[in-house]
């Protein structure tokens, strides 16, 4: 047998790599894995052709194309993969797996539900890229994130949820007795009721440098590409729990790492500021803004300014980290269901609030449309922690129980 035409670029340590590897893997599709920590030359190579970026996993096919950091979705399709349902219709659909869709999946299952779960991406969601996690019960001394999201994943099977991997929802509609799902591979299912849990992603800082320079020195997982930096100089900009967990994980690697706060103090929950704070290799700028990010090829260093005195100051890194909160992917229902002026979806209670009474008394989880529900980090009231997720997948699996006898 020959040498296979698919050549994988990436390192052991990096998620998104093993979930490409995972993917191939589970679709029987042969591949030459190059770590780019073995290899100096594919470093270059991976270089050359991110023009200057350092991304992985960077995947080079046989037609000479070439997929860097992409979805499963993206890797289904280049593959010409079938990644149909077995059913058109079922009582629920779920759009999203991380805690939240998988908590929901598996009580509804267990209820007797026929329920479809569809992920366009890793599964676990953000969960599953964390480097460790400590804070679920359970786990005396806490599990990885991808080991987390394979114990909810193989839970979820055992129940018989049947999982669509690698296809994005892009559409939904409602009439009378069925909520209508469309992906963006030109399938189409029904279901009587959705369960919007798609989470939320990375917000950015918008200001000049940091678009072109994002994958080049500047970062949002401290998992994946902090191994980059092993012995250098690093920023995270950021002061609640995300940018202290990172922050303290990133000290592994770091010569010394600067923290920019904008306020006078971190809004980390108490434990962990105590850890930054006794960190010998942290250290800290207060009331500190990003004025502009500065680099040709690469990210160079960070131009600040402080929001008390107004001075401004330049400082030199190998990269930098954004932890600055999450936006909600809510792009799927924004223009379907009750959505605040940020994105998050409304639902139950404060729908009450809204200035044109519902014709219908909304569920717990349950959007301004009848029948669609959300929960997680996508919905208004999240508290954004792997624990309330679950919970309110939980939740939201009860009231679509709920939903079901009514209709």
């Amino acid at each position: 047998m020959g040498e296979p035409d698919i050549t994988m670029y990436g390192a052991n340590w990096c998620p998104d790599c093993r979930r490409a590897k995972k993917f191939l893997g589970e679709q029987q599709v042969e591949y030459k894995w190059v770590d780019i920590e073995q290899d100096p030359e594919a470093v270059a190579y991976v270089e050359r052709v991110n023009k200057g970026k350092r991304i992985i996993p960077t995947i080079v096919f046989g037609d000479g194309s070439i997929l860097v950091e992409p979805t499963n979705a993206e890797l289904a399709a280049k593959l010409v993969l079938d990644t149909k349902a077995r059913l058109a219709f079922y009582d629920l659909i779920i759009v999203g797996s991380g805690p939240t869709g998988l908590t929901a999946s598996i009580y509804a299952a267990r209820e007797g539900i026929e329920t479809l779960l569809i992920e366009r991406s890793s599964m676990g969601g953000q969960s599953g890229i964390t480097q460790r996690i400590d804070n679920y019960p359970g786990f005396p001394d806490g599990i990885s994130g991808s080991d987390f999201a394979d114990r909810v994943v193989r839970q979820a099977e055992r129940f018989e949820v049947e999982i669509l991997r690698a296809q994005e929802a892009k559409h939904i509609e409602v009439d009378s007795t069925r909520r209508h799902v469309y992906t963006t591979s030109g399938t189409h299912y029904c279901a009587k009721a959705v369960l919007i849990a798609t989470g939320a992603k990375y917000r950015r800082l918008n200001v000049p440098g940091e678009e072109d320079l994002i994958g080049a020195g500047i970062h949002f997982c401290a998992t994946c590409d902090g191994p980059f930096y092993k012995e250098q100089p690093l920023i995270v900009i950021g002061g609640g729990n995300s940018a202290a967990e990172e922050g303290l994980f990133l000290t592994r690697f770091a010569s010394r790492l600067t923290m920019l706060v904008r306020g006078a103090e971190l809004t980390a929950t108490k434990t962990l500021a105590q850890k930054v704070l006794g960190s010998e290799k942290i250290d800290i700028l207060w009331n500190t803004e990003v004025k502009e990010f500065r680099g040709e090829e690469s990210f160079e260093s960070v131009v600040v300014r402080n929001n008390r005195s107004g001075e401004e100051h330049e400082i030199k890194a190998s990269a930098v980290f954004l932890f600055i909160g999450l936006i909600p992917n809510s792009e799927l229902v924004k223009d379907l269901v009750d959505v605040t002026e940020h994105g998050y979806v409304i639902t139950g209670h404060d729908l009450l609030h809204r200035s044109e009474p519902l014709d219908f008394t909304p569920r717990m989880m349950e959007t301004s449309v009848s029948g669609i529900f959300a929960a997680g980090d996508v919905r208004l009231g999240s508290t954004q922690q792997i624990t309330s997720a679950a919970g309110e997948g939980t939740a939201a699996a009860l009231s679509i129980r709920d939903y079901l006898k009514s209709v």
